[in-house]
């Protein structure tokens, strides 16, 4: 019935997302679609949404208008977080011929029955109490791989609406999950990204836990590299930072979630830290690691972050060696404890703070990258040709570039760390054709 009709995607948000957007795509190539570009003209546009910031809830509505203009008679899909926060928001929008929840996104190929655009939206599977697991990765749309491991969250904190999005913690067991790296490899994909909501919680049925699968994701023959996608400090285990510090693929960098380094602040989010605990972590990896590249996630603008609350946010960055950080202003979310906090902070400041927060992230990223200039390392090239150069990152996640070369596209090769260029990126140089 849909060979050879075109369907295209778009996805919003995290790593998690983009592996469960491949996922369904090769569900709906094995019953005939074609993959096609977003920008182009499609049977089928399913959009995977976000709804971590108000943000990401506008731009859910952008990309459907956006796919209605490229193909008027389109039949649109809307899953993700916000379709299963906001089921009939969704339907209400213009154009949205079925919204699928947590519990139906990968059963959009059964629930397919032709393309005709409908009057009244479908909606399916927004029950938020029993969800099941989807085992899912993405494959062949990136150079690198993204594997999920991990669904869902049993933390609390005060701003987020995952758990209301994606549910309790549940886990996939550790053979699906080699599995699926076989699977990865298979297909000559180098680098394996390990995500999920929360992947530091990781026990599968056996109570094995994430400590103890990176162990055996050593083992699968193929792939090069792994990088460990966010993990909580407080779930950062001796075990985990040895493995690393040991392996020969995982890499040497950790994202590591901040969020505050006021106590005050990250005492009233409901972290499972305070600021020492996440020092001590930062510290301890940075000592055994050699060359460890470490991000953090950081939130201003939270109610009652005053300046001397931000200040100390400031200051205790500041005191950490920490590579990069990723800036979100405080959005308020509905159904969250935080949205009836007192000590609103306007949009500005948090404008204002956030602006600042980048500012010194920049800093930040190019004093570490300054540390390596004339050093030599390894580094996995990706397949695009831009403007005549080749992008790829370092084991210690540098981003490099070189004149394009063909030969080297989707390869690991090694390199000489040369200079930053006005565009914050590593300029380089190939030292060998070799692997």
């Amino acid at each position: 019935m849909f060979k050879g009709k075109k369907a295209a995607f778009y996805t919003l948000g995290c790593k998690l997302n983009f592996s469960e957007t491949s996922t369904i795509g090769r569900q709906l190539e094995k019953i005939g679609f074609i993959k096609t570009e977003f920008e182009d003209v499609a049977d089928l546009y399913v959009i995977n949404t976000c709804s971590v910031t108000e943000n990401a809830n506008r731009e859910c509505r952008r990309i459907i208008r956006k796919a209605k203009k490229n193909s008027p008679t389109a039949f649109i899909v809307v899953t993700g977080c916000f379709a299963q926060l906001k089921p009939k928001e969704i339907s209400d929008i213009e154009g949205v011929d079925m919204v699928l929840g947590a519990n139906e996104k990968f059963n959009l190929p059964k629930l397919l029955t032709n393309l005709k655009t409908v009057e009244e939206t479908e909606i399916h599977g927004c029950e938020i109490e029993k969800l099941d697991y989807f085992t899912s990765y993405s494959l062949n749309d990136r150079t690198r791989s993204f594997l999920k491991i991990q669904d869902g969250c049993d933390y609390p904190c005060t701003y987020c609406t995952i758990p209301l999005a994606r549910g309790k913690s549940r886990c996939d067991s550790i053979e699906n999950i080699i599995k699926s790296a076989d699977d990865i490899a298979a297909n000559n994909i180098k680098e394996i990204v390990i995500t999920g909501v929360n992947i530091g919680e990781f026990k599968d049925k056996n109570n094995k836990k994430f400590g103890e699968l990176i162990i055996e994701l050593e083992q699968v023959k193929g792939i090069e590299r792994y990088r460990i996608s966010s993990i909580e400090p407080n779930l950062i285990t001796d075990e985990i930072i040895n493995t690393v510090k040991h392996s020969n693929k995982f890499m040497p960098h950790f994202h590591i979630p901040m969020q505050s380094g006021s106590d005050l602040i990250l005492a009233k989010m409901k972290r499972r830290y305070q600021t020492k605990l996440y020092r001590n972590k930062i510290n301890t990896i940075v000592n055994k690691i050699d060359d460890v590249c470490i991000g953090a996630d950081v939130i201003v603008g939270f109610p009652g972050e005053t300046d001397e609350e931000f200040n100390k946010t400031l200051n205790f960055i500041k005191d950490l060696p920490i590579s990069y950080l990723h800036v979100f202003s405080y959005s308020e979310r509905e159904n969250t404890a935080a949205i009836n906090f007192e000590g609103v902070v306007s949009k500005q400041t948090r404008a204002d703070r956030s602006k600042q927060l980048r500012i010194l992230s920049n800093k930040l990223q190019r004093a570490f990258y300054q540390k390596y200039i004339n050093t030599e390392h390894t580094a996995l090239f990706e397949q695009d040709n831009r403007d005549g150069m080749i992008y790829g990152f370092t084991d210690n996640y540098i981003k490099v570039k070189l004149p394009f070369n063909s030969d080297i596209c989707r390869t690991k090769k090694r390199i000489k760390l040369l200079e930053i260029d006005t565009d914050g990126i590593m300029k380089s140089r190939l030292l060998t054709t070799k692997n």
